[in-house]
C-alpha cells in the first residue's frame, strides 16, 4: 500500500519566523481587531502574523527585524523599494510611509533581513517580497 504524502501539491512555502516586541504586538492586535469590520482581509492577515510572532522585550528585538517605525528596503517583482512602516495615522505614500494596516505593511511586520514572504494585494494577486535591509526606528536604541 502506498503512503499518502502529507504535503499539499500547491507547495506552500514555509512561513518565515517573526519577532515583535510586546508593546508593538499589543497595539497592533488592538488595531487589527478594531479594523475587522472595515478591512477584514488586512486585519485577518495581520492577526495571523501576530499569532505566529515570537514576542520579546523591546530591547531584545534584533536590529535587523522590521518593527513599527523601521525603515525597510525590500525587493518585489525585481524592484527594490525603501519604506518606513508606520501606524495608519502616520501613513503618507508620497513620503514612503506605509501603514501596517495595508497588505504590504502586514506582510513586512516582524520579518528580518534576508527573509521572504508571499502576500496578497488588494486586487487579489499574490506577490513575493524579500527584505534586503532594515534600519531600526529613530530613537530606539537596540542591543
Amino acid at each position: 500500500m502506498m503512503k499518502k504524502q502529507s504535503k499539499s501539491p500547491s507547495r506552500s512555502p514555509r512561513l518565515p519566523a517573526l519577532v515583535l516586541s510586546h508593546p508593538d504586538h499589543e497595539r497592533l492586535a488592538g488595531l487589527a481587531t478594531a479594523a475587522l469590520d472595515r478591512i477584514p482581509d488586512v486585519a485577518e492577515e495581520l492577526l495571523a502574523e501576530l499569532d505566529r510572532a515570537r514576542l520579546v522585550a523591546p530591547s531584545r528585538v534584533p536590529a535587523t527585524a522590521v518593527q513599527m517605525g523601521s525603515k525597510v528596503t525590500y525587493e518585489a517583482g525585481g524592484n527594490a523599494r525603501t519604506v518606513t512602516l508606520v501606524y495608519p495615522e502616520d501613513a503618507d505614500i508620497a513620503a514612503a510611509r506605509v501603514s501596517v494596516m495595508t497588505p504590504i505593511g502586514a506582510a513586512l511586520i516582524g520579518l528580518s533581513e534576508g527573509q521572504s514572504i508571499c502576500w496578497t494585494a488588494r486586487d487579489g494577486r499574490r506577490h513575493e517580497l524579500k527584505v534586503i535591509q532594515v534600519q531600526p526606528p529613530q530613537g530606539k536604541a537596540l542591543a
